[in-house]
């Protein structure tokens, strides 16, 4: 009864200590926004913020569904490929020695240098977003996935060619189980940088 007690304690301290920081930050906002007068197109009050989003709610909430649409597009295409990528690392030093510097080049090049380019290249605008997300958000999972094929515990990789095994058991038995949580982190990161990514595109994309 008391681990339950004190589980509950705990998830309930994690959604509430959270609330109470963006209460806290909130309110210290829309105070300094009063204070000092600050003026409404420098930094607009929560008060206005939220008067905003309740009179443009229809166009703000298509505004939202296309942004999510391409982040979320950009998101499962970027997991696939990195995916696909990672695997491929995993089977030959080689390859990844020639190719992991280009996924590197990819990552660092800022995306408002390539996203014009690849707005006018591409035809179709959505496809164009999409693949401006996909560029920010792949490397992550590209990155973590192979570290997590790599980082093997060497004992069980040996005990596995011992036994004979495939270069295809080694892979789907130990290799992919014990990446999981590499794969998983790079998630996380790559999911922000997806919308990230769209946001970036489609303000290239709007902006004359």
């Amino acid at each position: 009864h008391r681990e339950v007690t004190a589980d509950s304690a705990s998830r309930l301290l994690r959604i509430a200590a959270p609330a109470a920081i963006a209460v806290l930050l909130i309110a210290a906002w829309q105070a300094l926004v009063v204070i000092y007068e600050v003026p409404t197109y420098i930094v607009p009050s929560p008060a206005i913020v939220l008067r905003t989003l309740v009179a443009d709610r229809a166009l703000l909430t298509d505004a939202l569904a296309v942004t999510l649409g391409i982040a979320l597009t950009a998101l499962a295409i970027a997991t696939i490929v990195g995916t696909l990528v990672a695997l491929l690392f995993v089977q030959s030093r080689w390859i990844e020695m020639s190719l992991f510097p280009y996924a590197v080049l990819l990552q660092v090049t800022p995306i408002v240098a390539i996203a014009p380019l690849i707005i006018i290249w591409v035809k179709d605008t959505r496809i164009a977003l999409v693949a401006c997300a996909v560029v920010v958000a792949v490397f992550p999972i590209i990155a973590n996935t192979t570290l997590g094929l790599r980082s093997v515990d060497p004992g069980l990789l040996n005990l596995f060619r011992m036994c004979r095994a495939s270069r295809w058991q080694v892979l789907s038995r130990l290799r992919v189980p014990g990446a999981l949580p590499y794969f998983f982190g790079g998630l996380r990161i790559s999911s922000g940088l997806a919308l990230i990514g769209a946001i970036s595109a489609l303000a290239t994309l709007l902006s004359p």
